[in-house]
């Protein structure tokens, strides 16, 4: 009798089961390494924000009124402008000429990031882990 090239129904179904043990083992990895990109990314974010006020101060003698005025005299790139990045929402404010405060919470919770920060003039960034971070809040090491 003539043999067959290929591979058998077991061959196939064991290689399928290794693949699938792998993929198991990794994704969840793979989304907590998004959590964390996603995460120090809304911290340059707000880092950049309170380089990019001073530079703004510096310049028109008072702090942005919103994001969108810091993108348009190209301080921040358009996206960050808009109050969106990398699975973050950011919230400006500027509650007087002399403050700002922005916050930076995961649009998603628990998907695109579990932590949620906070930044004002005095350039320490702030996080909390069970919502909207706040001037109470721990600073970030």
């Amino acid at each position: 009798m003539k043999r067959r090239e290929g591979f058998t129904l077991i061959e196939l179904m064991i290689v399928v089961a290794i693949i699938a043990i792998i993929a198991a083992i990794a994704i969840p990895s793979l989304l907590n390494a998004r959590k964390a990109g996603n995460e120090a990314s809304a911290i340059s974010s707000l880092r950049t924000l309170t380089t990019v006020n001073e530079q703004y101060r510096t310049r028109f003698q008072t702090y942005s009124d919103t994001l969108a005025n810091l993108s348009n005299a190209t301080y921040i790139d358009s996206v960050l402008g808009a109050g969106q990045k990398s699975g973050y929402t950011f919230a400006y404010a500027n509650p007087s000429i002399n403050t700002w405060n922005c916050t930076a919470d995961p649009t998603d919770p628990g998907v695109t990031g579990d932590r949620y920060f906070f930044a004002d003039q005095t350039g320490v960034i702030r996080f909390s882990a069970t919502g909207t971070a706040t001037t109470a809040d721990p600073p970030i090491d």
